[in-house]
């Protein structure tokens, strides 16, 4: 055989490498502009309903309404602050208090820059700065999953701007989680980026009906839950890297605050399905109520994650009770 013979033979096998990374390029390409175009459809389709406050450079919408003692509504991760609405604990509460659910950095409608970590930290310094220039006066704070160690943080580092806590479903002392190792991917510079813009939303989608009957169970998903939430938001290649952010920083967010719960001296309550089958709360609930003597511990059976849909009642009296022992805020009416 010849020398010529030789090079092309040795060149069929680079040739084809070649051509499978253009097809594989021209592919990802593709599903970034679909995935992008789905994004812009999702927003076209659920538009902002609240208003939007701006503070140290970064955008946030919010949901309010009501007049009497201030309440704020965090939501959790992969989530939006139209949860609570779907909840219905947005509208009831706003019967006798003034209540707003503010969207979370990166979450629904609101920004998110990139350069901080967005832990619970600076997350809740930035709360913080939006309490101020909304006048909410030590509201109450409810948070769900991992929005309560968004709450643990302002209660810890800003204690002046809150007057209780309501803890729903919450992640408290570390463990070892599989979820982050799973989206800890996302986060990385550029491979990160390829991924929330290509192959990451299909997967999230395709998993979202799972997701939810995990994260409801025991209790069947609601019926009305595809009219009243908008599931859409949260697959978007924004939301899906601060998602991403959130689950990677939640251990480490435990980790520094663990030594610190026993300081809180203001009312804190903790609500806990025993079904949860995101969290094990026996590990968590339970230790952290140990940990604040003072606190407040409700557990409900047959209740999973979702377990201020599940008793909505109970979170609606356990906030009602904090109100009642905190000064009443100034009576004013939005919405």
């Amino acid at each position: 055989m010849s020398s010529h013979h030789l090079v092309r033979t040795n060149h069929r096998p680079a040739a084809g490498a070649a051509k499978a990374l253009g097809i594989a390029a021209l592919a990802l390409g593709g599903l970034a502009v679909a995935n992008t175009l789905a994004a812009r459809r999702a927003e076209r389709r659920y538009p902002p309903q609240g208003r939007f406050v701006t503070v140290d450079g970064v955008r946030l919408h919010y949901l309010e309404a009501g007049s009497g003692p201030a309440v704020v509504l965090l939501h959790g991760n992969v989530s939006t602050a139209d949860d609570f609405v779907a909840s219905g604990l947005f509208d009831r509460l706003a019967r006798t208090h003034r209540v707003v659910a503010f969207d979370r950095p990166g979450m629904g409608h609101s920004e998110r820059p990139r350069g901080p970590d967005w832990t619970p930290a600076e997350q809740a310094d930035l709360l913080r700065h939006a309490f101020a220039a909304l006048e909410i006066e030590r509201p109450v704070v409810v948070g769900h999953s991992y929005a309560t160690l968004v709450a643990l943080a302002l209660a810890l580092d800003h204690p002046e701007s809150v007057s209780g806590l309501v803890l729903l479903a919450g992640y408290y002392f570390p463990t070892k989680r599989l979820d982050a190792l799973f989206v800890a991917p996302t986060v990385v510079p550029v491979l990160g980026d390829v991924l929330r813009y290509t192959l990451s939303p299909p997967l999230a989608k395709a998993s979202m009906p799972m997701l939810l009957k995990t994260l409801f169970s025991p209790c069947p998903v609601p019926d009305d839950l595809t009219e009243t939430f908008p599931a859409a938001l949260t697959t978007r290649p924004g939301q899906l890297l601060a998602n991403a952010q959130d689950g990677v920083t939640m251990v480490p967010a435990t980790e520094a605050m663990q030594s610190r719960y026993a300081d809180l001296t203001l009312p804190v309550a903790i609500i806990a399905g025993d079904g949860d089958r995101i969290v094990e709360q026996e590990d968590q609930s339970p230790r952290l109520h140990r940990v604040i003597p003072h606190s407040t511990l409700h557990r409900v059976a047959q209740a999973g994650h979702m377990v201020h849909h599940a008793a909505p009642d109970l979170v609606v009296r356990a906030i009602d009770a904090m109100s009642a022992e905190s000064a009443p805020a100034p009576s004013k009416t939005y919405g």
